[in-house]
């Protein structure tokens, strides 16, 4: 069988929450060091001719590995509480499992989060991509919490970061 979703500019608005990561990092200094810098989701977007409507909501300015529980809880309220019910939330990929488990059984509420290998910024990057996919995923999922990362999509309980390859993987 198949399905075809179509979906009108009344029938759906995403909110896309950022909270920094590599997706969104910039050169600091001469030395190549990096921090977070503005969010590249809505020019992501504006770019991509996207014909939906969206809010960009940023939460924080964080490497992930500097986001702790007090931070997911904090993400996590924030999506329980808000009037949307689809959500892309961009995040740093060190701790974007354990973020993606603290949002599992939100009820009504479908969450892909995703992020970048390389910085948006940069000529060569997978961020575009990735939002992309998210945006698509978002749209087509059941209500849960899940991550798209480099053409697939895990149930959050059912993925790792696997280090060594740099990649995200099915546990």
């Amino acid at each position: 069988m198949l399905l075809f979703f179509i979906l009108t500019a009344d029938s759906m608005q995403i909110r896309f929450i950022t909270t920094g990561g590599t997706i969104d990092k910039i050169y600091f200094d001469a030395l190549s060091q990096f921090e977070v810098g503005e969010s590249q989701v809505e020019h992501i977007l504006r770019e991509g001719l996207v014909q939906f409507d969206f809010e960009v909501v940023p939460l924080f300015k964080k490497d992930s590995l500097e986001i702790n529980d007090v931070d997911r809880r904090k993400i996590r309220d924030y999506v329980r509480d808000d009037a949307a019910s689809h959500f892309v939330i961009t995040h740093g990929t060190d701790t974007m499992v354990e973020t993606a488990a603290a949002l599992a059984g939100i009820q009504g509420k479908t969450i892909v989060l995703t992020g970048a290998l390389t910085p948006a910024r940069f000529r060569t990057t997978d961020a575009v991509f990735n939002i992309g996919m998210a945006v698509a995923a978002v749209q087509t999922l059941e209500p849960g919490a899940y991550i798209a990362m480099s053409g697939q999509v895990f149930k959050a309980d059912e993925v790792r970061k696997n280090r060594d390859q740099n990649r995200f993987e099915i546990i």
